[in-house]
């Protein structure tokens, strides 16, 4: 599936951590050719449904990575994308992928990413113990082999290692 050159970035995390801000660099560092599969975009807004193993969520957001990168693009999918639901599809997509993937999670208390999603657009339309619920300290997945990130990594130097680790020159970034 996809190219020599095409690129599969998997950032993963807690609610309000940073993934789709830095999802969204990553695209603005590139002048076209990178999609960009939000969780909550295709889970929430365009499916509408609860999620868990074996959720359509699972299947669409595997179906539209290897669509777009087997039409010549670039993938980045973001999300919570707990290791129970989403693991297997995501080191099945590594497996398959010709191109370079590279993962990322960001790891971090849970203050700090109750902090962060104070920040965000929709924090008064979920909860604080709707994010505490979600929340976990750590969440790896196996055969994913995930860079983590703590709370003591700026959103600058995360960019600069995905665009590193991508094979991308980190001062083409528009941020």
């Amino acid at each position: 599936m996809g190219s020599a050159e095409s690129r599969l970035i998997v950032i993963r995390g807690n609610s309000g951590s940073g993934k789709s801000t830095l999802a969204r660099l990553i695209r603005a560092a590139r002048p076209r050719g990178v999609a960009i599969l939000g969780h909550d975009v295709l889970r929430r807004d365009i499916l509408h449904v609860a999620d868990h193993p074996g959720a359509l969520s699972v299947a669409y957001i595997d179906l539209s990575a290897r669509f777009a990168l087997n039409n010549g693009m670039h993938v980045v999918i973001e999300g919570i994308l707990h290791s129970e639901s989403y693991g297997e599809m995501l080191t099945q997509l590594r497996l398959d992928h010709v191109g370079r993937t590279r993962g990322y999670r960001y790891d971090l208390e849970v203050e700090e990413t109750l902090r962060r999603h104070r920040t965000k657009a929709l924090a008064h339309e979920v909860s604080e113990d709707a994010v505490r619920s979600w929340y976990r300290t750590t969440d790896p997945v196996a055969g994913l082999e995930e860079v983590v990130f703590g709370e003591d990594v700026s959103l600058d130097v995360a960019l600069d290692r995905v665009l590193t680790d991508a094979g991308w020159t980190a001062t083409t970034a528009q941020h």
